[in-house]
């Protein structure tokens, strides 16, 4: 397994569509046990759960766990603040998000408005 400090040396994800825990433990460097763990902290981790309950994950899950391994074992947050940080993170990226609509939307309108004229 990598060492914590060895984020930025995990493996490329590959161009797939789910990956298994398996999969998803070496591209992360983290047992398959955690992965379950985390699944019942961090609510924005979600698999897919199919035949078996068996797990597959998407790429925005592998970036989720990768997030949250980070904030674990390099920023030495403890589980509730790495589910505080994800929050609030979270919370700013909508607020961000909604902004640059409203302000693409206006554009948009200003152009309609001024083929109306």
């Amino acid at each position: 397994m990598l060492e914590p400090s060895n984020n930025n040396e995990l493996p490329v994800i590959p161009a797939k569509r789910y990956f298994t825990i398996g999969e998803v433990s070496e591209l992360c460097g983290v047992k398959p046990h955690v992965l379950r763990y985390w699944e019942q902290e961090f609510t924005e981790l979600s698999p897919v759960k199919r035949r078996g309950n068996r797990r597959y994950y998407q790429r925005h899950d592998v970036l989720m766990i990768r997030k949250i391994r980070s904030l674990l074992y390099e920023q030495g947050y403890t589980i509730g603040g790495a589910r505080a940080h994800l929050t609030n993170n979270e919370s700013k990226e909508d607020s961000t998000r909604a902004k640059q609509l409203i302000a693409q939307m206006i554009v948009e309108l200003e152009d309609i408005l001024e083929l109306l004229k």
